[in-house]
């Protein structure tokens, strides 16, 4: 295993970690700058945020700082109620896609979606096999245009909790198998984002990690998972703090080959996000070093 605990250049902050700082939303500009004063020198962003500060000024910001992302956050959201909704998707993928290229991100994170409109508590549809055929549409059709740029796509499995609403794609082995069946010759235009928070409990992650190898783990996120958890969706742990073995996890993911960035990702509407952005990074830089 590398030893991360000198220095923090394999450390990643996904910008969701400090979106919010004392409760109130903090610019994307600010969040780099604040990691750059911090010596981080890569980031994950997200979509909206981006869209907010401008893809030009993102760009521009990152390049006079010499920073570089570990992935982009996100496409997906594959399924839909119709046809119209299929092909809205699509679109906004390929744009993702664009973005993500723009940006010089080694890969576009792929949330992929479940049953349309369950977010919002009114599903179009109940049957998740449906789901699960359009998330596979969906992502040999993005694949299609993302080779013809260059921009690997990295699909997410996310714990079974969030199968109905966020993504129908809830184990590692599923994600694998849909990059084989997609993928055949592991071109590394096609993987996964290993997400700690998302896979830490399967039993068969170890195996599959190893299956992933080099060329599918495209991504690796760490946070740590509380007991209680107060929200199923923003009640993430820092590194340390939870039930997670991430230094265990690491030596699994970094067996298989991986050798990238370990990107820090936590939501926190009642914790990280009411205090002050730069205790968190520090914080964050102490437990790479020390946890992870």
């Amino acid at each position: 295993m590398r030893d991360l605990s000198q220095d923090s250049r394999w450390l990643s902050i996904n910008t969701a970690t400090v979106r919010r700082q004392r409760g109130a939303e903090v610019p994307l500009a600010r969040i780099i700058d604040q990691c750059a004063e911090h010596g981080i020198r890569a980031i994950s962003p997200w979509r909206d945020q981006v869209a907010a500060a401008g893809l030009d000024a993102v760009a521009r910001q990152l390049r006079a700082l010499d920073m570089q992302l570990s992935g982009y956050c996100r496409g997906g959201f594959y399924p839909a109620a119709d046809a119209a909704g299929l092909r809205a998707a699509l679109d906004d993928n390929r744009r993702a896609i664009d973005e993500a290229k723009a940006l010089d991100a080694p890969c576009l994170v792929l949330v992929v979606g479940a049953l349309p409109g369950a977010l919002e508590g009114k599903p179009a549809y109940k049957s998740i096999a449906r789901a699960r055929g359009e998330v596979r549409d969906g992502i040999a059709a993005s694949l299609e245009y993302a080779r013809s740029v260059g921009m690997p796509l990295a699909i997410e499995p996310l714990h079974p909790m969030q199968a109905a609403d966020r993504a129908c794609i809830n184990t590692l082995e599923h994600a694998l198998d849909l990059c084989d069946e997609l993928d055949p010759d592991r071109t590394s235009m096609l993987g996964v984002a290993l997400d700690a928070y998302h896979c830490w409990w399967d039993p068969k992650l170890e195996a599959q990690t190893a299956r992933a190898g080099r060329d599918r783990l495209l991504a690796y996120h760490v946070c740590d998972w509380l007991t209680p958890t107060r929200d199923l969706l923003s009640d993430r742990g820092m590194m340390g703090d939870g039930v997670i073995e991430l230094r265990q996890l690491r030596g699994w993911v970094e067996a298989a080959g991986y050798a990238g960035h370990c990107e820090v990702e936590i939501f926190s509407t009642l914790d990280w996000w009411q205090r002050d952005g730069d205790e968190t990074l520090r914080i964050c830089i102490e437990r790479h070093r020390s946890v992870v």
